[in-house]
């Protein structure tokens, strides 16, 4: 089995981009993306967030590797593995930044004794691992090979025997005024022992030990250098030895195994990002992918982005369902204000987004399209540099995403034409669904246009619910039934005592 990547299937799906999708900001998948990669800015993972895959079997494979990361006990590994060599950067951080040679090729030394360590402590964990995806199937196997290698294993013998023959280096420094000689070792005493055993005899019980333990210094003084280097020129073998072993391994970090350590922390900070919701009780699945079939549904579901600050605040977290069947095709989503409609969009989408990275989706079971683009229009504040009047500017934005769609897209809308008269609003949204039913891709629109709910067999009539004893009350469940938002405003009317009837009542008194 030949290795590419622990994310990308081979090098055909490699997608990555440095700037987000259009619809990050509409969706909260800006929000999502920040916190999944906050403190892991020095992998520089959200490029991997950015970019949606194309194929179905690339979405799969990353599924495969999110099942094996799943089991705890190859997590810690893998977790035990990205920790050392966040070890093994920072040594070679230390010899970057030291300014004296010895100490820079001893920081040098000991990242590759860590390097070494690490691959070697990863193989084996890996060999003892029941793995089933082909990601780390195929990583385990070349692991294996690469540290059967004799580039490896001459790499990790000679790192061995230079720590050994550095340790075995002895010498002394003997001081008198304002200078110090170095010396080779010969056996002098140690006087620091024979200081402690004169004064031992006088020690009466427990002593208060004056001693200070003086901060580690990761650069050295110039007397530290200046002994260091004679120490060089006293054993000239050893550090030439190192010398040309740190000449000789300059590019010693393996390309793959680098690579993978950045990668796999894409799988590591999701399943991080989605264990305080899953303690909390909610569900994640692996979705079923299809990129023809519309019948699509997802059991359980919810804005994940909402749910983290929910769960913070230890407030409960309202799921819901959806389906599409036959030629369902658009879910109107309509209701009263404040009462979860936006957000069900939002979640809808981020649904489809986190398929498309192979990532676990909120949600009991899922099955959802793979699109080839997510549009999204959502309601924006007028620019005051800008030419455009609100409704003009919503109508060249839906115009611009209806050329670009295709039948494969997704688009969601969040009440859009508000700015126009209820008349207007209602032929607009009419030209615009038309054109949706035309193209036959998949949507969610959020409105208060219930007509919209009822256009033909291809729209869903979805609608957020309140309390039924009390109105003003919302549940935030949305349900699969016929658009009633005047009973909503009757009911309303009614409990407040705004009804033609309770205020013409009123006029008369």
């Amino acid at each position: 089995m030949v290795f590419h990547s622990i994310l990308f299937e081979s090098p055909e799906s490699r997608n990555q981009s440095e700037a987000p999708p259009a619809f990050f900001a509409d969706l909260n998948c800006d929000q999502i993306v920040d916190a999944i990669t906050a403190k892991r800015e020095d992998y520089n993972l959200k490029p991997f967030f950015y970019g949606c895959l194309s194929s179905i079997e690339a979405i799969k494979y990353r599924q495969e590797v999110f099942g094996d990361l799943e089991h705890t006990s190859l997590f810690r590994r893998i977790n035990t593995f990205t920790r050392k060599m966040r070890e093994v950067r920072a040594q070679l951080d230390c010899a970057q930044k030291a300014y004296y040679k010895e100490q820079k090729q001893a920081w040098f030394l000991e990242a590759i004794k860590m390097y070494c360590e690490a691959v070697t402590s990863l193989a084996a964990d890996l060999s003892n691992t029941d793995l089933k995806s082909r990601g780390f199937l195929g990583f385990r196997d070349f692991l294996s090979s690469y540290i059967r290698s004799i580039g490896f294993a001459s790499l990790s013998l000679d790192t061995e025997n230079l720590k050994a023959d550095l340790s075995a280096v002895r010498y002394s420094v003997l001081i008198k005024g304002n200078s110090f000689t170095v010396q080779h070792y010969n056996m002098e005493a140690d006087y620091s022992a024979e200081i402690n055993e004169t004064f031992e005899k006088f020690k009466q019980g427990t002593a208060t030990d004056y001693s200070i333990t003086l901060p580690a210094a990761d650069d050295m003084n110039h007397i530290e250098a200046a002994i260091l280097e004679f120490v060089a020129r006293l054993h000239p073998d050893v550090f030439l030895a190192l010398n040309e072993f740190c000449t000789r391994n300059s590019t010693f970090l393996n390309e793959t195994i680098a690579a993978f350590d950045r990668e796999v922390q894409f799988y590591i900070a999701y399943l991080e990002y989605a264990a305080p919701l899953k303690s909390a009780g909610l569900h994640f699945c692996y979705p079923a992918i299809s990129g023809e079939s519309k019948e699509i549904y997802d059991y359980g579901g919810f804005d994940i982005a909402l749910a983290q600050k929910l769960v913070r605040g230890r407030s409960a977290v309202i799921c819901n369902d959806f389906y599409m069947k036959g030629k369902e095709r658009i879910l109107v989503i309509s209701g009263p204000n404040q009462g979860g409609k936006t957000t069900f969009a939002r979640a809808f989408g981020q649904l489809h987004y986190l398929a498309s990275l192979g990532c676990p989706v909120p949600g009991r079971e899922a099955r959802l399209l793979l699109f080839d683009e997510l549009f999204t229009h959502f309601e924006r504040e007028e620019k005051a540099g800008s030419l455009r009047g609100k409704l003009e500017d919503d109508l060249f934005r839906i115009h611009d995403i209806l050329a670009r769609a295709t039948s494969r897209s997704i688009i969601i809308m969040n009440e859009i034409f508000t700015s126009a008269t209820l008349q207007d609003e209602i032929f607009l949204s009419t030209k615009v669904m038309t054109k949706l039913i035309e193209l036959g891709l998949l949507c969610v629109w959020v409105t208060f246009v219930d007509e919209l709910a009822s256009f033909g067999p291809q729209t869903v009539s979805m609608v957020s619910t309140v309390v039924p004893e009390d109105p003003a009350l919302r549940t935030f469940k949305i349900l699969r039934r016929p658009a009633d938002g005047l009973a909503y405003a009757m009911a309303i009317a009614r409990k407040y005592r705004l009804t033609y009837e309770c205020i013409k009542e009123r006029i008369k008194t």
